[in-house]
Parts: structure tokens; C-alpha cells; sequence
């Protein structure tokens, strides 16, 4: 089953791209900035190399990330590898969320900041990326991606890459404001939507609610980080009454709350393994992937943070399968089920079901 999921086409709906750098480019980083004396290289080399880090290590991990990913071509490279592994392990779509920063000392504003993620999806080598959509000029041909070209590499692998532009919780409404803008801004180049992520216990929701009216305004899809956290009766109300596209975690949601949810049919991005190292469940059998799997809600497999949560897209679906018994006929249809949840357009969205209808020949024998 492993192997499998590694070879099944799969969709990603919740990547933030600073949580899923690659363990060895942050030892690099680490250790660039150990000489410049920035850091004690010796302080978090462990906490890099640990792979099963406890809730405190992750957020150590956190504060580094943030740390080692403060300037332009760092964000570029972050870019381009992140893709390059989503692609490596046969996801066919994929959306990269992030929070367009500043940084004054170097000259960085939010615009250059993604400017600087746009050259990462152009300097990407190993696959074909496409990432400007359709209606904007570029001419999309259909991807033709057969499951013999994924499994013996006998051609060029592409991906589909779409940027979700993050307001943290963090932020004024004016700044999430600049960011709703620069997301309008930057459609020509794969800016697709807004998502509402960050610290879930700061911030408050009327904050952020002018920003996000506005995104939908104007077309944007959003994603909002809801029920992260018990004790948000309020905040998750209000969340569900705006009705988003989709919503993230979802893990502490009770009672006509949930009733809610599930009438809405808001699809909801999983994250198994970021949810049982954050001790959003005890473990895994109580996580309510099952609860709303077997009433038959929209859900789509993520991986939340590839790098933090030492994980893969892959592995979150064998995770799956081994937890819930799921057979590959159920797990495939979870992956295809995610074509219709995507934000992209109509174009794309029938590439991807052309994509799962070949593979289905090969994957379903």
C-alpha cells in the first residue's frame, strides 16, 4: 500500500511552503548563518535532524524557519524545491499557501516576497510547472500525464501550481487588507485565494472579516483555519455563516457547530499527522477524519507542513489506509474526489479528472 499511494496521482490542498522546506536546505541554511554568526549552529541542528519532534520542538522549528527564510533567493530556492518534491511523489496539482512578508533591512516588501516565490515556480527544472492560469493568456494543454510516464519516468512529469496569499492571525486590518490586494494584484501569475491561518488564539475574527468579504468580492477563493482550537464557539460560527470554499483542521468543532459544517458541505482540508503532533487528538483512532469520511463529507488527504511534520503526501494517505481500513478503491476515490475542490479553473479541473480517468485503468486492474 506504501508504495501504492507513492505512485497513485494525488491532489494537495493545504502546503504551507515555509513548513515544508526540505531538512537538508535548512541544515545549509542553519549552518550559512552559524558562520555569519547569526545563530549557535549546535542549538538546532537536533532539532532539524529529529524527525518525530514533540509540539515544542515543532514550534523551535517554527521560529527558525522564520529565522532562515528572510531573504529573496532563499524564498526562490524554498520554491523551487518544495514543488520539485510535491511533483517527485506524483501529486499532479498543487496549492502552496504563504504569508507575503517584508523585511525593511534588506529591502523585501510583500509584493517582492512573492515576486521571489514566482521565480522559484519558473527556475524549476526537474518537472514542467503551470502555474499561470488559462484565462490569463497562457495556453494549458492537457497534461497527458498516462500512469506509465508516473511510474517508469519515460516522460516529463508536470505539475500544476496554484499560490494561496495567507493573512495572518497576526495582522490589522489594513494589513490583511494589503495582502487581499496584492493576491488581485498577482492573478496573472497563479494567485488563486486568500486563506486565514497563524496563531489560532490571537486574533479576532472581526478583524480579518473586512479583508475576506472583499477577497470574495472580487472573485477570490477562500480557506480559513477554522476550529483549531476548543473554546471558539464564536469565531467558528461566524466562520461557517461566511461560507468559504473550503476549511483547514476542523478538529474542535461540536455540537450544532458540527451540524452546521456538515449541512454547508464545506469541504475540509485533513491533516492526519500535523493534528495527532500538535495534540489536537490523542491518537489517531479519534481523529474525526472517520467521523466525516462515513457521512460521506467533502475531504481531501494534506499534508499541512511536509517538512515540520516529517511527512509526504504519500504517507498521509498510507496513513490513512492503515488507520480507517481503507482499500485502495476508497483511497483513490478520495484522491480523485479532490479534483472538484481545487481553486482553479474549469480548464484544469477537467485536465485532473482526465488525469485519475487514465490512471484508474492502471491503479484499479
Amino acid at each position: 500500500m506504501e508504495e501504492w499511494c507513492l505512485l497513485q496521482p494525488k491532489i494537495e490542498l493545504h502546503a504551507h511552503l515555509n513548513g515544508s522546506v526540505r531538512d537538508s536546505t535548512l541544515l545549509e541554511l542553519a549552518r550559512n548563518l552559524a558562520e555569519k554568526g547569526v545563530l549557535v549552529f549546535a542549538d538546532v541542528e537536533h532539532v532539524i535532524l529529529k524527525d518525530d519532534r514533540s509540539l515544542v520542538e515543532c514550534f523551535k522549528l517554527f521560529d527558525l524557519i522564520h529565522v532562515l527564510t528572510t531573504d529573496h533567493a532563499t524564498v526562490t530556492r524554498i520554491t523551487k524545491e518544495v514543488v520539485e518534491d510535491f511533483a517527485s511523489e506524483n501529486v499532479v496539482y498543487v496549492e502552496l499557501r504563504t504569508t507575503p512578508k517584508k523585511n525593511a533591512a534588506i529591502g523585501m516588501t510583500k509584493r517582492s516576497y512573492m515576486e521571489a516565490v514566482i521565480n522559484g515556480l519558473r527556475s524549476v527544472e526537474a518537472v514542467d510547472v503551470d502555474f499561470i492560469p488559462s484565462k490569463m493568456g497562457q495556453k494549458n494543454s492537457t497534461m497527458n500525464l498516462s500512469t506509465d510516464d508516473m511510474c517508469n519516468g519515460t516522460a516529463r512529469k508536470k505539475i500544476y501550481v496554484r499560490l494561496l496569499l495567507s493573512i495572518d492571525r497576526r495582522e490589522t486590518t489594513a494589513a490583511a487588507m494589503e495582502t487581499v490586494q496584492l493576491a488581485l494584484e498577482m492573478r496573472d501569475v497563479g494567485v488563486v485565494g486568500i486563506d486565514l491561518s497563524g496563531n489560532p488564539i490571537i486574533g479576532e475574527w472581526v478583524t480579518f472579516l473586512p479583508a475576506l468579504k472583499y477577497a470574495k468580492e472580487q472573485g477570490l477563493l477562500v480557506t480559513l483555519h477554522c476550529g483549531e482550537v476548543p473554546d471558539r464557539k464564536e469565531e467558528v460560527n461566524a466562520m461557517l455563516d461566511f461560507l468559504p470554499q473550503r476549511i483547514g483542521h476542523a478538529c474542535f468543532i461540536h455540537g450544532e457547530e458540527w451540524i452546521k459544517l456538515k449541512s454547508s458541505k464545506i469541504p475540509v482540508e485533513i491533516c492526519l499527522t500535523s493534528n495527532i503532533r500538535t495534540d489536537r487528538f490523542p491518537s489517531i483512532e479519534y481523529h474525526h477524519f472517520v467521523d466525516l469520511y462515513k457521512s460521506k463529507h467533502p475531504v481531501v488527504l494534506c499534508t499541512d507542513d511536509v517538512g515540520m511534520f516529517s511527512t509526504s503526501l504519500s504517507k498521509e494517505y498510507n496513513l490513512a489506509a492503515s488507520a480507517f481500513g481503507l482499500g485502495k478503491e476508497e483511497m483513490f476515490q478520495l484522491a480523485r474526489d479532490a479534483t472538484e475542490f481545487v481553486f482553479a479553473d474549469d480548464d484544469v479541473k477537467k485536465n485532473l479528472r482526465e488525469i485519475f480517468d487514465s490512471a484508474e485503468k492502471k491503479f484499479m486492474l
